[in-house]
């Protein structure tokens, strides 16, 4: 097994054995079934919706299981403006993902509040999730998505599969709720 690749191949070892590392594998699996979950909140989701269709084909990704269950998907795509009213579902939501669990914020508003700095407007969805990927524009293009979801998918190709099954992970303060 060389340091540059994650499998090694014998073809003196009768059978064709190909020795590799669990993480390697786990890895491999994980990114190339990416289960998105969409949630669009805005103009962003229209732009999302047609990364799905046959002119991009998120399907080449093996992103195209749109899963609108928390417990059946594993990345949250925040597409839009999320508003203080919609931010409590939005992590209650990701509360209710499994674990391993990752987040795109996609779009300037999902980002960091976009040209909204009113009282009503979250300025950026990290604010109450983990973000992994940001994703700019306003609104972004299909293939900036796609670009997006390839940057995951070498992020979670680093990861260290089965230390980070269990990973804690930080927690936002959410001190806009009311008590």
């Amino acid at each position: 097994m060389t340091a540059t690749t994650d499998f090694g191949y014998n073809s003196k070892v009768e059978g064709e054995v190909i020795v590799s590392r669990a993480d390697a594998v786990i890895n491999w699996v994980r990114r190339h079934s990416v289960w998105p979950m969409p949630m669009g909140l805005a103009c962003c989701a229209i732009e999302l919706m047609a990364a799905g269709g046959s002119r991009f084909d998120i399907s080449r990704f093996g992103m195209e299981v749109m899963r609108f269950s928390p417990r059946q998907s594993d990345c949250m795509i925040v597409a839009g403006t999320v508003t203080y009213k919609m931010a409590q579902v939005v992590r209650r939501i990701y509360d209710q993902m499994a674990e391993p669990k990752w987040v795109v914020a996609m779009g300037a508003c999902a980002s960091s509040g976009g040209m909204y700095r009113s009282y009503a407007a979250l300025q950026g969805v990290d604010r109450i999730v983990p973000v992994d990927v940001y994703i700019s524009g306003c609104p972004p293009r299909p293939e900036a998505l796609l670009d997006g979801m390839m940057q995951l998918q070498e992020k979670i190709n680093r990861e260290k599969s089965l230390g980070g099954v269990f990973k804690n992970r930080p927690v936002r303060d959410l001190s806009f709720q009311k008590k």
